[in-house]
């Protein structure tokens, strides 16, 4: 019997963006996923950094958001709540999911 996915594939495929060429989801995105506050997936971050290479995350610039504002990816720059969002990669999103301490975190792993 198949093992039914714990997050749809369809609402992560969806969240998946193109940035600096990259495929990346933002940091908002994946606290939903993972059922925890943006602000403490960040947190998680901080405390974490040297598991996250420049080439596994990044943080978004203001010309970045205006950009996605634009292109209507986003409704306004209030979207983030102030705080300029974290881009990750598929190998950061890999590291991430180790990192948070909920049950759906370690369930995606």
């Amino acid at each position: 019997m198949a093992e039914k996915s714990i997050i749809p594939s369809e609402s992560v495929i969806n969240k998946i963006l193109i940035i600096r060429n990259q495929k990346v989801i933002l940091d908002r995105d994946l606290a939903v996923l993972y059922n925890v506050e943006t602000r403490a997936l960040k947190q998680a971050v901080r405390r974490n950094n040297r598991r996250f290479p420049t080439d596994f995350m990044f943080i978004l610039s203001g010309k970045e958001i205006n950009k996605m504002v634009s292109q209507n990816v986003i409704l306004s720059k209030s979207f983030f709540g102030g705080a300029n969002p974290i881009a990750f990669t598929e190998q950061g999103v890999a590291i991430l999911s180790s990192v948070p301490k909920s049950e759906r975190a370690i369930e995606v792993i």
